[in-house]
């Protein structure tokens, strides 16, 4: 595909409004100073500071940032030239930019942002996963009746691994499996008998002899690895959420709510998602799943990529390609594919011109409601807790998994999706292994995202 034809050919120039100016918003701004069609001219932040060192990192001078806390002030701004910072994100929906990028990580903000854009005429990019895993299917209506656009991000993994399974589609290849890898590695180190994942590092005796995949058992070498590596985290709450976005945009399922997401070696990955009927661990076909990549120091790291396993059906064209690097399995049946990286805000300006220039979505074409992220307890809760995030980074809360359920309205008995249910105080005892219902905690009737929710659930229920 020639991005250069499609999106930098044209006169427009596309000025953007960024909300949430954390590690994917300053690289955003960084990277547009070398796009001559895209001028990201308001930044949003409830840290002015913040949004004033990423304007400093991105080499622009102090002097051609205005600090605005009206829409009069903003506009003079703008009209003079200037980069406008701007604390209320209510005030970029009066501002004269065509797009919002909504990156602010929190499911309140990012939904309010998002539908606020969209009232206001403003096409949306959407970075807060978290948001869009509650309410993404509404906003997509949204958009798509008053003629604009909503969509993820290239940069993020959903939109990278929808464009994964368009290119599939077009040329005909029969995805069987597909997914990302796990944010971080598990990294072994065969002289030490460590594997580290980030700066954990945990000693695990005798794991050389699980390196290779048994051919003839290799479900059996999955659960073994998985049960050597139990002190390290191998399911994330940010994996599941965002397959959960590919799951919504694509007629790919879970094979089962929780996933396998099997412990294996990027050469492995043909060969263990794959259907049981040909040596694998999935029950069938076009499955989502995540893996976590098993590798040396020495070699390369996927990166939190994403994949696709596509069926071999010409076996001299997937020998020919065997031999020229790709990955295939053993019976020759499937062979990976895939994109080892995610580039955060450097990616992102293809998605923001294609939702302003083309009037596309990066993602898919239909998104409609069939998954809902959910929370189970792993451990016993006691009436009043706050399920409180404890990882902010990841956007977790200890003590609950993430699922992959069919939806249900946010209501009653059904289970609450996992970012409705978080900060959330809990109306009575939970015990470990139950599905967190909407009836559990104590309803937020101010919010925004819940009350999106509610709209979505009345067109879809």
């Amino acid at each position: 595909m020639n991005y250069h034809a499609l999106l930098s050919q044209s006169d427009q120039l596309v000025r953007a409004a960024l909300i949430g100016v954390g590690d994917f918003g300053r690289s955003l701004v960084s990277q547009s100073q070398t796009i001559g069609n895209l001028d990201v001219c308001v930044l949003c932040d409830r840290d002015l500071q913040r949004a004033r060192d990423a304007c400093r990192l991105a080499g622009i001078p102090d002097d051609a940032v205005a600090v605005c806390d009206s829409p009069a002030s903003a506009r003079k701004s703008l009209d003079k030239g200037r980069r406008v910072l701007v604390e209320d994100s209510a005030l970029v929906m009066e501002l004269p930019v065509d797009i919002v990028v909504e990156a602010t990580g929190n499911p309140e903000a990012g939904a309010g942002n998002a539908a606020a854009a969209l009232a206001s005429g403003k096409h949306v990019a959407m970075a807060t996963k978290e948001a869009d895993s509650v309410v993404g299917p509404l906003l997509h209506r949204h958009a798509r009746q008053a003629g604009l656009t909503y969509t993820p991000v290239d940069g993020d993994q959903p939109s990278l691994l929808l464009g994964l399974l368009s290119w599939a589609g077009t040329l005909g290849l029969e995805v069987v499996a597909a997914g990302k890898s796990s944010e971080y590695d598990f990294i072994y180190d065969a002289a030490a008998g460590v594997v580290s994942w980030q700066d954990r590092r945990i000693q695990v005796p005798g794991f050389a002899s699980l390196w290779q995949l048994s051919m003839e058992d290799r479900a059996a070498t999955i659960a073994d690895r998985s049960h050597a590596l139990a002190a390290l985290p191998q399911r994330t709450v940010p994996d599941l959420c965002e397959m959960g976005l590919v799951v919504n945009a694509s007629d790919l399922d879970p094979d089962k709510p929780d996933f396998h997401v099997p412990v294996a070696r990027t050469l492995e990955v043909p060969d263990v998602l794959c259907p049981q009927a040909d040596g694998g661990i999935l029950a069938g076909a076009g499955v989502i799943d995540v893996f976590n990549c098993l590798r040396r120091p020495d070699e390369a790291s996927f990166a939190g990529g994403v994949f696709i396993v596509v069926a071999c059906r010409d076996a001299v064209t997937w020998e020919i390609l065997r031999e020229k690097g790709i990955p295939v399995s053993a019976n020759m049946g499937y062979a990976l594919l895939y994109n080892p990286q995610h580039l955060l805000g450097v990616e992102a300006p293809v998605s923001i011109l294609s939702a302003v220039l083309l009037n596309k979505s990066t993602g898919g074409a239909q998104v409609s409601h069939r998954c809902d992220l959910v929370p189970r307890a792993t451990r016993d809760f006691a009436r009043g807790e706050t399920l409180a995030i404890t990882n902010h980074h990841h956007h977790e809360v200890a003590g609950l998994e993430p699922m992959l359920v069919e939806p249900a309205a946010a209501v009653g008995i059904n289970p609450l999706p996992y970012y409705m249910a978080v900060e959330k105080r809990l109306t009575r005892p939970v015990a470990a292994g139950s599905v967190i219902s909407c009836d559990m905690v104590v309803p937020d009737d101010a919010s925004r995202l819940w009350s999106l929710r509610a709209e979505q659930d009345s067109l879809t229920f």
